[in-house]
């Protein structure tokens, strides 16, 4: 996703949006700021239209999602607690959820948990380490959370890249 307003500045915001007024206030602005396309239904889009529909087109492949779909608040949830950052291991840290402080994601915050992985891939330090230490984003098998170890080390993994 090249979209100009998805930058370093919009990933801090993201990150900073319990902590302060200005950044809510940037978030909020920058995702609905229109993109200058229009949708099918003849809307136009906004950022955060496009980057729920990059969401599901990366991370929702085994969900029942069309083509040009955007990812809702079951998708993102479904697919967050298999977002692995570097290689699969039991250190919660490498859990992107887990690491970003997301317990619960639900109506009032999956665009801001989509925006936040989509931001880190474009801007943040997600797209530092893989461009510098290889480090990627990985997508495993559903609730990860509940596999044994034998079962995370044979799972199904994709690498997303940057």
């Amino acid at each position: 996703m090249a979209h100009p307003l998805i930058n370093r500045q919009f990933y801090e915001a993201v990150l900073r949006f319990n902590e302060s007024e200005e950044a809510r206030e940037y978030y909020y602005k920058t995702m609905d700021t229109e993109t200058g396309k229009v949708t099918k239904d003849g809307r136009h889009e906004t950022v955060r239209d496009q980057i729920l529909r990059v969401y599901a087109v990366l991370f929702c492949e085994d969900m029942d999602t069309s083509a040009g779909m955007k990812a809702g608040v079951e998708e993102v949830a479904s697919t967050a607690d298999r977002l692995h950052i570097g290689e699969m291991r039991y250190d919660p840290k490498h859990w992107y959820r887990m690491q970003y402080h997301f317990p619960v994601i639900d109506e009032d915050n999956y665009d801001r948990f989509a925006a936040l992985v989509i931001a880190d891939m474009n801007a943040g330090p997600l797209r530092d380490a893989a461009i510098n230490g290889g480090d990627t984003l990985l997508v495993g098998e559903g609730d990860p959370l509940s596999m044994t170890s034998e079962q995370r080390r044979n799972q199904q993994v994709r690498e997303i890249q940057v």
